[in-house]
């Protein structure tokens, strides 16, 4: 990348406002052009610096961060990270934030532990790094622009894949697995309330999320949706019409005994890069049913999950990938298509009603 990337930090924290600018410029290609104190000043040095990406804390004086974000995503729409404290009320804002537009979240706390701050700065600048450089970061912004309540369709644009229409409908799918990183909550907010009442299999999701965070996400699903939407637990049976989402900090795994395919949470392997883990979920689904699987990989950084979703093309299952346009970042799912798993590339949009096609099958 030629140019150089434009940074406003907004934070009531001095400490915080001087970490993240710190962390941010060990990358020589970052410049903090302007840092805030709270959301009015925040705006102000937006529309004075117009940087290309913005942090935002949640809670401060003066204006807060959704605040600051309504009217950013209202006047200016930009990528937005949120700053947040990991708490039940810091957790529920951020889900908030994500709905209303913020592309991603930094936990706050981390920011504080010298162990992990090299492992903290890596991850800061990739995801600004790839955010900012990200052609569907464009897309998004467009559809913010163009509606603040709902997705637009791209009707006007080809998918990049089989489209809904063209896919063949199965009656012997046993469930949906799907994993998903950055960008996430806001795909998720598209595509579960929008599955019936009647959906027939149990749908399983890994959110690369902390603690805390995920019981947020799932209860925001449940209150928008049809079907039922929970945090997974240990014992839980998967079930038609039921959602689970794995619990942040903990791996969700299967296991058969009898007819029943159930959960677990287990804290092992620890040695993954994310906990909860996309493959290790998908592969002990693909070990714990009978029958094939539908796999969806959607937005996020890296290729986690396309060991499992090979897992689960071999086993006879079909695979559906977010396209580029419509990704935060398009990482793990380009992983799933240049490997040439995916069986259609879609839309954000066209992904309920693939799921509802591919899973009814002779069920109707």
């Amino acid at each position: 990348m030629n140019t150089m990337i434009k940074v406003v930090v907004v934070d009531d924290s001095a400490f915080m406002r001087k970490s993240l600018s710190m962390m941010l410029e060990s990358d020589p290609a970052i410049k903090v052009v302007a840092t805030a104190r709270d959301g009015k000043e925040g705006i102000e040095k937006i529309r004075e610096h117009k940087p290309d990406i913005v942090t935002l804390d949640v809670e401060m004086p003066v204006m807060d961060g959704l605040s600051a974000l309504a009217v950013i995503m209202k006047e200016m729409p930009l990528p937005v990270l949120m700053v947040s404290s990991i708490t039940t009320d810091g957790a529920k804002a951020t889900i908030d934030a994500l709905n209303l537009g913020a592309v991603d979240f930094i936990p706050k706390e981390l920011s504080y532990v010298s162990v992990n701050i090299v492992k903290i700065k890596e991850e800061l600048v990739s995801k600004v790094r790839q955010i900012v450089q990200s052609r569907s970061a464009q897309f998004r912004l467009q559809r913010i622009r163009s509606s603040q309540s709902k997705l637009m369709g791209s009707a006007d644009k080809p998918a990049s894949g089989a489209s809904p229409a063209s896919l063949q409908s199965r009656g012997d799918l046993q469930a949906v697995v799907v994993g998903v990183s950055t960008g996430g909550p806001f795909a998720l907010l598209q595509i579960i309330p929008k599955l019936p009442k009647g959906f027939p299999l149990g749908v399983a999701i890994v959110q690369h999320m902390p603690p805390k965070f995920t019981k947020s996400l799932a209860e925001r699903l449940d209150g928008l949706s049809q079907v039922e939407v929970r945090e997974a637990r240990e014992g839980d049976r998967m079930e038609p019409g039921l959602v689970l989402i794995a619990p942040g900090g903990q791996h969700l795994t299967f296991e058969r005994n009898g007819a029943g395919v159930y959960v677990k949470t287990p804290l092992e392997p620890s040695t993954t890069l994310y906990r909860p883990c996309a493959d290790i979920m998908m592969n002990s689904a693909v070990n714990a049913f009978k029958g094939p699987l539908l796999g969806v990989i959607l937005t996020g950084m890296g290729k986690d999950g396309l060991e499992g979703l090979k897992a689960i093309k071999k086993k006879g299952g079909s695979v559906v990938a977010q396209d580029e346009d419509t990704c935060v970042v398009y990482g793990m799912p380009k992983a799933a298509v240049d490997e040439g798993v995916a069986d259609a590339v879609l839309p954000l949009e066209q992904i309920p009603g693939a799921l509802v096609k591919l899973a009814n099958g002779d069920r109707r």
